[in-house]
């Protein structure tokens, strides 16, 4: 993919900087234990109907099936994403805005052939990824690097399709969306997966506001996201509540040693409906 601005700075503001930081260091077992079942580090949560059986596994075996379980579940998640980037050919440019250690992207190079760049502020991501795809024989094809997501410096009308999984938290979503716009060329497909705060709800609940403190993120209004992907030419043609089909992954996940203590503040957050899980795909117009 062709670089327009490869001496761009890549952190413009001290919040940037201190997301940076914490992805830098960041080494959660929920992130590093499931991403060894098979290589795919997701960094994001999961959908679908658990295996509760996982619980009653004997001592020898309950802790990697509690993993696997919770891995297959946040599989399915990055699956149902891919599946709604639209009729993709091996030729076509993909790119993953807020790739974390690299999942989504080699899954949808497995999916579809495609060649896929992912950026990420943290550097330390970017690396693990890139040794990821080395190690599957696919860094021809699939390409992480060191840029902010809304400044990418590749080229205008260069992709066919783009998402977010779990990342625009961290970005006004006017300056995400202009630069996918952008990105994008006429028909693409823009996808991503996000939580939300519920504006007939009213303010964000205090669980939502545990959430931010816990990741350094600010968790936008339903209504911003498409606010402003109509302001960028950006028309949603999928609206999926996932909200449903994320609870279980949080009430498992709760009752595990892979717990990091703030599952109970999205439980707490999708139960009293302050807080919806979404899947929001658009064509660019």
């Amino acid at each position: 993919m062709v670089t327009m601005t490869p001496n761009a700075p890549v952190l413009t503001t001290l919040y940037q900087q201190s997301v940076a930081d914490y992805w830098n260091t960041e080494e959660n077992p929920v992130n590093l234990r499931l991403g060894e079942v098979d290589g795919l580090y997701h960094h994001h949560y999961g959908i679908g109907e658990v295996d509760w059986s996982v619980l009653d596994a004997p001592a020898e075996t309950r802790e990697k099936r509690v993993v696997g379980e919770l891995h297959r579940l946040e599989s399915v998640q990055a699956e149902t994403l891919i599946a709604h980037l639209g009729q993709l050919r091996p030729e076509h440019r993909l790119l993953d805005a807020g790739s974390g250690r690299g999942g989504s992207s080699l899954l949808a190079n497995v999916r579809h052939g495609c060649q896929v760049d992912g950026v990420s502020i943290s550097e330390s991501q970017v690396a693990f990824a890139n040794r990821q795809a080395k190690e599957r024989g696919v860094d021809d094809k699939v390409r992480f690097h060191f840029r902010n997501m809304l400044d990418t410096g590749f080229e205008t009308g260069s992709l066919q399709a783009s998402w977010n999984n779990e990342s625009t938290m961290y970005v006004e979503l006017g300056l995400l969306f202009a630069e996918h716009a952008r990105l994008l060329r006429r028909g693409g497909r823009y996808v991503c997966i996000t939580g939300c705060y519920n504006d007939a709800y009213g303010l964000p609940s205090r669980a939502i506001s545990q959430i931010n403190a816990h990741y350094i993120c600010d968790i936008h209004p339903r209504s911003t996201y498409f606010k402003e992907l109509a302001a960028n030419r950006l028309v949603p043609v999928s609206v999926v509540d996932l909200t449903a089909a994320t609870i279980p992954y949080w009430e498992l996940r709760a009752r595990t040693h892979l717990a990091t203590g703030i599952e109970e503040s999205f439980l707490e957050a999708y139960k009293s409906g302050s807080f919806q899980y979404l899947l929001i795909a658009a064509d660019r117009v």
